[in-house]
Formats: structure tokens, C-alpha cells, sequence
């Protein structure tokens, strides 16, 4: 029934943006009343919680100028002995506010700061907390000619370069879902990896033919990637007018919205969904159509390579008639790698996490928790003590090692 319900509702959305694509962020709706965000994310989010933050802007090579925001302690002690900076990357359909929707004691980008961590946020290209593009407009097709790859190899890459050119130091890279194809695609190109001093990984992902999520199995068998680019649709943008129609009409009510997430995600166990009305005034954030296509192409081919264009275009663009794959193997042994994973997780299933771990020459750190979705590592009310700790406890690790060196 849920699955209809949500089928039914990505319809309506698909016709109404196939007649109004216009797509801007002005609704007001009844889980979204608040939707309206003005300022930045330091003065909407961090900064009422206490933390000092200051907002930055880098340009990409392509014309994208993102945002991020650099966060520290409470206490001045702390932020008299700055630690090493870690810069963290959202998931799909988010942007760096995922990672302070909690209390300060179970956000980690608020639980990092308070350790004495030089916090980075990183916002891809898109979201409400970048800022746009040097000559495109959102309203531009052209604007939203992206997936993944370009997140990876432009985004992330200049974030990287940013942080690393404020603090001479070495980049510790957290992601999460998206945030890790990203990484793990970004870590293959040895300009990119030279600039990070170690990464955790939450839900990573690298393949995808094993996720088990049913609703969205039944949306790459439809093949709705496809039609939405055919009905020329370039945004995918859910606080769109319509968008936040079609929400409503599939979150009526916190135990639908939770039931919704489940169908996509896996069953999360821990986190608080008396907080679904404040997170929606957040997420989910804008993508592209290509982003999507390709993430379904991954699906579709149990592979981790770049954006399939057809074979005719494919030799145009690349040369060969088959987009190259990102070889993982190529990520240096020299780089320290900690992932957590769930046994609920519906799309970093273990099967593929485990193909992931058989590709990388360094043995990883790992963490495995049975009952944890794919949600949990982000939002779970025990996140500080079932992931967070442990995570830390790698980083300090490395931080130690480096120190001898």
C-alpha cells in the first residue's frame, strides 16, 4: 500500500514538472512550514546551537560555487588547541545541514567540533547552501548536466583543495551514502587522494546490484530514470510547489513518512521520528535527473564506472564504446580507511560493501552493526556511542601514527 502510495505521488510529481519545471524553493506546506530559508547555514543551524561557524565559498572548475561552512568548539580551550581538519560530505537528496539535525551531543558534526576537530561542511552543487554558478542559472538545463562523477572529480575535489589550502594540513574526509561513491571515486585520482590524511565511510557505497529496497528495485525496473529525462525533466527538486504536495500527500502523518523512509532506506531502529516535521523543514535537497540515471545505471550493471552515454556518445566522450570504471584498487594502501555498515541497510547492502572491501588492497577498519538502516549512521539518538566513538578512535589513531612520522 505504501509503495502505491508513493508510486502514485512520483507520477503526479513527474506531470506536474513535465508542465511547470519551474521548481524554486518558495512552498509552504504542512510538514515544510518553514521552508522559506534565508541566510546561511551558520546563522540558520550552527550557530543557535552556540558554535562558532563562518561561512566560505570555492568555484569548482566548471563554474559551480559552493558552499561550506567551517565550524569549531564551544569552548575556547578547545579552539585555542585546533585539532586536524575533517571535512564532512552529505548524502543524496542533502546537503551539510545532515549533519547537525540532532542535539549537539548526537549530531557529529557538532560532536567533532566539541572534540577539538577543525570541522568542514561540504555542499555540492545544487543544494540551497551553494551558491549557484558563475554564468548558468537553475532554471538552465545546462545547469543541472551533472551526476555523481562530477560531484566526485570537480565538488569534492575542490573542497578537498580548499580546506587543505586554509589549514596546510591533510584532509580527514567523513561521507555518507552519496558522500562515500563520491570519495571512493574521487580517492582513484592521485592529485585528489595526495590531500587527504585518512577517510570513514558511513553506508559505503561503490556497487549497488545487490540493495535489497523493493520501491526503489520497482523504479529501476520501470525504468523511471528514463522517463524523466525523456520528458525532459533536469531537476529533481522535492520543495518545488508540487513537490511539497506530493510530500504531504506521501507523510501523512509521521508513521507514513517513517514507513515511506523504511521502503527506501531499510528499516531504521534508532532514530527519533517525533523529529520528521524538523527534518523536512531541511531535506531533502535538489539533485539532478542525470545524478539519478546514473546512480540507476550502477544498478543496472553492478558496476562503479563513469556516466553511461550510449555507445555512440560513449566513444565520442571517452573513446570507447564503454564508460571507464573507477578502479578502487588504485586507491593508495598509504591512505587509512574506517566504514560502518548495518545489516538493516537496504541500499549499501552488505553483499556490496563486501565486494567494496575485496577491491581495496589496505585492510580496512571496520564497523558492523546488525540493526542499524541506512538512516541510523546519520540520525540514530545512539549514534555518539554505537558509530561516533569508534570513528573518532580511528581518526586519533591516525592522527597519533602521523605524529611519529
Amino acid at each position: 500500500m505504501e509503495h502505491t502510495r508513493a508510486l502514485v505521488a512520483l507520477t503526479m510529481f513527474l506531470l506536474s514538472y513535465a508542465t511547470d519545471s519551474a521548481g524554486d524553493f518558495t512552498a509552504v506546506s504542512k510538514l515544510r512550514r518553514n521552508s522559506q530559508v534565508t541566510g546561511g547555514l551558520c546563522a540558520h543551524l550552527i550557530e543557535p546551537a552556540g558554535f562558532p561557524c563562518t561561512e566560505h565559498s570555492t568555484e569548482t572548475k566548471d563554474g559551480y560555487l559552493l558552499g561550506l561552512q567551517r565550524v569549531s568548539s564551544r569552548s575556547t580551550i578547545v579552539r585555542g588547541e585546533m585539532g586536524p581538519p575533517v571535512l564532512l560530505i552529505h548524502g543524496l537528496f542533502m546537503a551539510g545541514d545532515a549533519w547537525f539535525m540532532n542535539s549537539a551531543s548526537e549530531s557529529l558534526g557538532f560532536i567533532l567540533a566539541e572534540q577539538g576537530f577543525d570541522v568542514w561542511v561540504g555542499n555540492v552543487r545544487g543544494t540551497r547552501w551553494s551558491h549557484g554558478h558563475v554564468s548558468l542559472s537553475v532554471k538552465n538545463k545546462e545547469f543541472w548536466d551533472w551526476s555523481w562523477e562530477e560531484l566526485a572529480l570537480y565538488d569534492l575535489a575542490e573542497m578537498i583543495r580548499y580546506a587543505n589550502s586554509i589549514t596546510k594540513a591533510k584532509i580527514l574526509v567523513v561521507g555518507h551514502s552519496q558522500g562515500t561513491i563520491m570519495s571512493l571515486a574521487a580517492f582513484t585520482k592521485p592529485d585528489i587522494v595526495e590531500m587527504v590524511k585518512a577517510a570513514a565511510l558511513l553506508c559505503p557505497i561503490s556497487y549497488l546490484d545487490h540493495i535489497t529496497t523493493n520501491f526503489v528495485l520497482r523504479l529501476v525496473k520501470m525504468r523511471l530514470d528514463e522517463i524523466i529525462l525523456g520528458l525532459g525533466i533536469h531537476q529533481l527538486n522535492f520543495k518545488s510547489y508540487m513537490g511539497t504536495q506530493i510530500m504531504d500527500m506521501m507523510c501523512e502523518g509521521h508513521i507514513h513518512c517513517d514507513i515511506w523512509l523504511s521502503a527506501i532506506t531499510g528499516k531504521n531502529c534508532c532514530f527519533n521520528d517525533s523529529r520528521i516535521d524538523f527534518y523536512l523543514e531541511y531535506e531533502p535537497h535538489p539533485s539532478s535527473s542525470k545524478n539519478l540515471h546514473h546512480l540507476f545505471q550502477m544498478i543496472r550493471k553492478g558496476n562503479f564506472a563513469m556516466y553511461d552515454y550510449g555507445m555512440w556518445r560513449n566513444l565520442m566522450h571517452y573513446k570507447q564504446p564503454e564508460p571507464p570504471e573507477f578502479d578502487i584498487s588504485q586507491i593508495p594502501t598509504s591512505l587509512p580507511l574506517w566504514m560502518g555498515y548495518g545489516g538493516n541497510d537496504a541500499l549499501a547492502d552488505v553483499i556490496d560493501v563486501q565486494h567494496t572491501l575485496k577491491k581495496l588492497k589496505r585492510k580496512t577498519d571496520l564497523l558492523y552493526i546488525e540493526e542499524y538502516g541506512h538512516i541510523d549512521f546519520l540520525l540514530s539518538i545512539r549514534a555518539k556511542e554505537d558509530v561516533y566513538d569508534d570513528m573518532i578512535m580511528f581518526f586519533n589513531s591516525v592522527q597519533k601514527i602521523s605524529s611519529f612520522k
